[in-house]
Parts: C-alpha cells; sequence; structure tokens
C-alpha cells in the first residue's frame, strides 16, 4: 500500500497545478523543451537499432 500513497498523493499535487495558469505554463514549456530534446536523439537511437539489426542479417 505504500505504493498507492505515494500514487495518490502525486494526484493531489498535480490537481494543484492544474489549478494555476502559470503553473501550467511553466509546465507546458518544460514539456516542449523536453519533447524538443527527444527528437533530436531519435535518429541517433534509430542508426542503433538499424545497426543492431543489419548485425544480425
Amino acid at each position: 500500500m505504500p505504493l498507492l500513497d505515494a500514487v495518490l498523493n502525486v494526484f493531489v499535487l498535480m490537481n494543484g497545478f492544474w489549478e494555476s495558469p502559470w503553473l501550467l505554463l511553466i509546465f507546458a514549456f518544460g514539456a516542449a523543451y523536453l519533447g524538443a530534446k527527444v527528437v533530436e536523439i531519435i535518429p541517433f537511437t534509430r542508426r542503433i537499432i538499424e545497426r543492431r539489426e543489419a548485425e544480425r542479417g
């Protein structure tokens, strides 16, 4: 049950974030930044997967 308590606590904290437009904007900008970083990483991971598949034949 400690895991359930932690999950419920996170939901309560996130509910507080959604009530404030400023915190929601900060969260949105942070998510956009991380999304841009993930896009830069994806081609690199695709090359790794292609190399592994090429080695397997």
